[in-house]
């Protein structure tokens, strides 16, 4: 599906969310977390689209803005969320691939913060 480009997506670190807005109202969010030792990556835990909104490329909009995002910073994106591990793996030119022990150390970084999940 094409990507909406009413869409507005900031980012809000504080709370660990990427947010997507569709006329002012939050339609979508990519919880994440920056692993330590900052900024090691930063880590895609969960991506929600609200029901009213799905269907209208607002998922794949925050999660190419989340790589964009990173690579900005300069640092590598780990998808332990589904949907963008899966949006990842069909825009390869977009979406590098984080190495295996950095995807070790976001999933130990995770499991002790359990109120990520």
């Amino acid at each position: 599906m094409a990507e909406n480009a009413a869409v507005e997506i900031r980012d809000d670190r504080e709370h660990g969310n990427l947010v997507a807005y569709e006329d002012g109202t939050s339609a979508g969010t990519i919880a994440y977390f920056v692993m330590d030792p900052a900024p090691g990556a930063l880590v895609a835990v969960h991506t929600v689209v609200r029901p009213e909104h799905e269907g209208k490329g607002i998922a794949g909009a925050l999660v190419r803005e989340f790589y964009a995002m990173a690579a900005r910073e300069g640092v590598p994106v780990v998808p332990l969320c589904p949907y963008a591990a899966k949006w990842a793996q069909r825009h390869p030119d977009e979406a590098p691939a984080a190495p295996g022990g950095l995807v070790r150390e976001a999933e130990r970084q995770l499991r002790r913060h359990p109120e990520l999940f």
